[in-house]
């Protein structure tokens, strides 16, 4: 099975037909940096309709897709636009900030000791008081019971191996990782933008 249809299982894309017929603030747009790939897979990188709007007429980005609805005043109507291309390319950082929310993404937001995804927190593999930092190689998302179990002792003291070792990531493993935690709301018309560059069994 692709890498992209095991993805697109979790999401769901909805179609023109489903459309809100009132309700703008369901019509947001997908932004593509300058060479057609998401800003962001995660949180995705989407603006409300009236930042896309108000980018196009200020000629900071070109229409990729539209919804079939359109705004209008007295004098012109325009298609809702639903993917939107910087013109000017944004050049990510190397690494991602470390914050909370990035550890629990680098770790998938479950415990690296027992595997749930229940009460999550943060442990320090080496605790602080044997010297331990609290820096990306240091720390990994724990589950409330593993941690107090683990208490102030490390792993191997524990005979609690994590299930994976504790890295600094590089802003594209992060969003590589946010890949497998599609939002609630996909449209149609991002499909090929969000999964266009999985590479193809043979």
């Amino acid at each position: 099975m692709l890498k992209s249809e095991l993805i697109e299982r979790a999401a769901r894309f909805r179609s023109a037909e489903e459309d809100p017929s009132r309700n703008l603030a369901e019509c947001p747009a997908l932004v593509l940096n300058a060479d057609y790939t998401p800003l962001s897979y995660y949180p995705l990188s989407i603006w409300p309709w009236q930042t896309a709007i108000k980018a196009v007429f200020l000629e900071r980005v070109d229409i990729v897709e539209s919804y079939a609805r359109e705004v209008h005043s007295p004098s012109w109507s325009m298609p809702i636009p639903s993917v939107i291309a910087l013109r000017q390319y944004v050049r990510p950082s190397e690494f991602p900030a470390f914050t909370r929310f990035n550890v629990f993404l680098r770790d998938r937001f479950s415990c690296q000791y027992c595997g749930t995804t229940s009460h999550l927190t943060f442990d320090h593999v080496v605790p602080r008081r044997l010297g331990g930092k609290t820096s990306w190689e240091n720390i990994l998302t724990a589950c409330a019971p593993c941690n107090m179990k683990k208490g102030g002792r490390t792993p191997e003291q524990a005979r609690m191996p994590p299930i994976v070792k504790p890295i600094r990531p590089t802003s594209w493993q992060l969003q590589e990782r946010g890949r497998a935690f599609p939002p609630n709301y996909l449209h149609e018309t991002w499909r090929d933008w969000l999964y266009w560059d999985i590479e193809l069994e043979a």
